[in-house]
């Protein structure tokens, strides 16, 4: 009996010990693949970190610019202002304008032009109610583009009263004097008088100055007398355009 009972307890004591060695070698196969895991880990961390600092590295691929088409117009920096603040009003200049057209005075391409209605100019000589073209004389006549000579009379003669007074035709800036002379050789002094939208020359006149500002209506100086050297015309002064264009429209 007591034989059987040591052979039972030993047996006992070796099934613990088997079962205590199995749960032994199951932990450390787990340390082991928790252990083999983190490497694994570890070097995908150290692949990426490589790779981004690879990357950094490089240089940026920088995306080329379209180039702007230049369209052959120049933008203008003062917008619309230029052209609302003297009453205008900036469009396509293959629109109508019932008046002009002034360049530069709009933003955009060269074809967004300023449309300048039209407005009359004041009588330029004293005593007399308007500007009244000088007519046909043995001379010749004063009207726009009428024949002078050889060539055409760019400029209108307003008749005047010899030694009366000019006015100012509009408001503007005095900008010097100017002289010219005709085929015979005979020469005309008088002065130069522009705005931000007309420019004129005023000739066989005396101006008082020949510099500064001057108000519409206001005196510019008084007329000269042409009969000692042109019997027979009729006293007037000329009224010309810097640009060549007929004045007629605004007098």
């Amino acid at each position: 009996m007591r034989m059987l009972l040591r052979v039972c307890l030993i047996a006992a004591l070796l099934a613990c010990y088997v079962l205590l060695s199995c749960a032994s070698e199951h932990n450390k196969r787990k340390g082991e693949e928790f252990q083999s895991n983190d490497k694994n880990a570890n070097s995908n961390i150290k692949v990426k970190r490589n790779y981004t600092t690879a990357h950094d590295g490089r240089s940026k691929v920088v995306t080329p610019r379209k180039k702007l088409k230049k369209t052959g117009s120049k933008i203008g920096p003062r917008g619309d202002n230029s052209c609302t603040r003297l009453g205008g009003i900036c469009q396509p200049n293959r629109f109508i304008c019932q008046g002009r057209y002034l360049k530069d005075k709009c933003s955009g391409t060269k074809k967004q032009q300023c449309c300048m209605p039209v407005g009359a100019w004041s009588v330029l000589c004293a005593g007399h109610h308007n500007n009244r073209v000088r007519a046909c004389d043995v001379h010749g006549c004063g009207a726009f583009n009428s024949k002078r000579g050889n060539g055409l009379h760019k400029a209108v003669d307003l008749v005047c009263d010899d030694y009366g007074i000019v006015n100012a035709p509009f408001s503007g800036n005095l900008a010097g004097p100017v002289s010219r002379k005709d085929p015979a050789g005979n020469q005309y002094d008088g002065v130069k008088l522009l705005s931000d939208v007309d420019c004129v020359k005023l000739f066989n006149i005396r101006p008082y100055r020949y510099i500064g500002p001057v108000a519409q209506g206001e005196a510019l100086g008084y007329l000269l007398p042409l009969q000692e050297r042109f019997s027979g015309i009729t006293s007037h002064l000329q009224l010309q355009k810097c640009d060549g264009t007929d004045p007629s429209p605004f007098i």
